[in-house]
């Protein structure tokens, strides 16, 4: 009987169909790799895509804003012109009625319509001056603004304005904080400083409206760099404005108080607008007041610690 003779086994190697799934799988998760890397790719450019049409939706309504108030200025300005003509006149005739009355008092002491007279022809005068401011205000918002730009610290022009509102500042029981006034822009010094008086009275007169508040007001004047720009922030503690306000605020002629023109935010617009900054207002949402950002070209490279000031009520 013959014995079988067995050869042995060669030492076995990776079957193809193994080697085929490993291939298979690293395919599927270089896929799965390359298609979270395009899904975030996708949402990064969506989220591009949306803040660059913000800005381009900012960028133009700040454009027609321009100039929907330039067009209103030309307006304005030929109407204004034309007021203050009859204005001096009907102020001068008051002048000299009141002046003839002068004279009658002295005459006859005791006449009660000769005063009566006088006090009337003083009222005349003194409407007359109301609308005479007026007509002032709108030729601001008129006249074409040629900024006259040169470095100017931001800390000099916030000290510039509170120093002319210290007597209101301390009337409406308010503290004030200075933030960043280390950092330059390029301005008008002159210019600016309109701006920034109309928007401190705007804040000081929101604050003092607040009746029977347990404490002082606030008013911020800060400053931070942002690529190449400073922003100018001017924030209080008052109210805040109302969201049905924020797209007309500075539209000439609109306020929201039963005393004022409307005009000063208008002439604070036009202002920014001449230095070729931007101006944006909102409500702070931790105090519910209102701030105001005037956006201006820096002056220099910007940086380093800035300078903090506060002051007592």
């Amino acid at each position: 009987m013959s014995a079988s003779l067995e050869r042995p086994l060669a030492p076995t190697k990776s079957r193809p169909a193994d080697r085929h799934g490993d291939d298979l799988a690293e395919i599927i998760g270089a896929y799965n790799d390359v298609t979270a890397k395009l899904q975030r790719s996708h949402e990064a450019l969506q989220q591009e895509v949306v803040r660059l049409h913000q800005e381009l939706a900012s960028a133009d309504a700040q454009l027609q804003r321009s100039k929907q108030l330039a067009a209103l200025g030309e307006m304005a300005a030929g109407i204004a012109h034309e007021i203050r003509n009859p204005l001096a006149a009907i102020r001068l005739y008051a002048d000299l009625v009141e002046d003839d009355l002068i004279s009658m008092i002295d005459a006859v002491p005791r006449g009660r319509a000769p005063i009566t007279a006088r006090e009337n022809a003083r009222k005349i005068a003194d409407a007359v001056r109301g609308l005479d401011a007026i007509v002032h205000d709108v030729l601001n918002v008129a006249r074409e603004l040629r900024p006259r730009l040169r470095p100017v610290p931001v800390g000099l022009m916030f000290d510039r304005a509170l120093l002319l509102h210290a007597p209101a500042i301390e009337s409406a029981d308010v503290r004030t904080l200075i933030c960043g006034g280390n950092l330059v822009v390029r301005a008008d010094a002159d210019l600016m400083h309109q701006a920034l008086l109309n928007l401190i009275r705007n804040a000081l007169q929101a604050m003092a409206e607040q009746r029977g508040r347990s404490e002082p007001g606030r008013l911020l004047l800060s400053a931070r760099p942002e690529s190449g720009y400073v922003v100018l922030s001017v924030a209080d503690t008052g109210p805040g404005i109302d969201k049905t306000a924020v797209d007309r605020i500075f539209n000439p002629f609109f306020t929201t108080r039963s005393t004022g023109t409307g005009l000063g935010l208008a002439i604070v617009h036009r202002i920014v607008d001449a230095h070729g900054g931007t101006i944006s207002v909102g409500n702070d949402p931790m105090t519910g007041g209102a701030t105001f950002e005037l956006r201006l070209v820096a002056a220099e490279p910007v940086g380093g610690a800035a300078m903090v000031r506060e002051t007592a009520a």
